[in-house]
């Protein structure tokens, strides 16, 4: 039970909320492991749970008819997923699946509700999570939709460096590891034409990349290419302000 508590506690969204409301969440809440490319829920599953994941790496994903398959988010620790189930109670429309070995909180959703109703800025909390999720959904969705391939995979580089960046020696390295299908899965292309503009950007001087491991050599220069702002990253032992 303290595990769960010290987890909860240990996350800006909830640090607002008394003790006795951490108390009763962490009452019926559940805690449980996941092992890599396990799945944590899937379509048409019940949507009553909120999850908060503790440890490793997940990502939300959406399955067409057809079988192909696109990737919407990765969710690090400290992050909730599946929180849509605060507003359409019905049931899912995606799935989670584990990248690597993951320690998931699952919390009901009217208890979530019910928290809410009764704490301002855990409510406030919750919204700007689920916007700012939204947000880069549609963004990456207008990207689909009117941008060429070689222009969506550089704002999902960008992308994933604001989120996934660490200063390296020179430029900035992804601390996640994609393998270019589930580059193209990200930005709604073949496995194929990913390879063919990652060795475009490699040639230019844009990227290193091997092993599934990617470094941006000219973040700044990649971003003006495409009309995106880019937000420097610290050195080492330098928070970003």
């Amino acid at each position: 039970m303290a595990e769960k508590v010290w987890h909860l506690k240990s996350c800006e969204l909830f640090a607002d909320l008394q003790p006795e409301q951490i108390r009763r969440l962490e009452a019926c809440s559940r805690i449980r492991s996941f092992a890599v490319r396990s799945l944590v829920y899937l379509p048409y599953d019940a949507a009553d749970s909120v999850f908060f994941l503790t440890g490793g790496l997940v990502k939300v994903c959406h399955a067409t008819p057809d079988g192909k398959q696109s990737t919407l988010a990765f969710i690090e620790p400290g992050e909730l997923f599946g929180e849509l189930a605060l507003f359409d109670p019905s049931q899912r429309d995606e799935f989670v699946e584990v990248v690597s070995a993951a320690t998931v909180v699952k919390m009901p959703a009217d208890e979530l509700l019910n928290l809410m109703s009764h704490a301002n800025g855990f409510a406030v909390g919750i919204t700007k999570l689920v916007g700012l999720r939204r947000q880069r959904i549609q963004r990456r969705l207008r990207n689909l939709l009117f941008q060429s391939n070689r222009e969506r995979l550089v704002h999902l580089l960008l992308d994933l460096a604001d989120q996934f960046g660490v200063p390296a020696e020179v430029g900035v390295r992804l601390r996640i590891k994609l393998s270019h299908q589930e580059l193209a899965n990200l930005i709604g292309s073949t496995r194929e034409s990913v390879t063919i503009v990652l060795g475009q950007l490699k040639a230019a001087g844009f990227i290193a990349a091997a092993r599934r491991q990617i470094v941006l050599l000219r973040p700044r220069e990649l971003s003006d290419s495409v009309g995106q702002t880019y937000s420097e990253k610290s050195p080492p032992g330098i928070p970003s302000i």
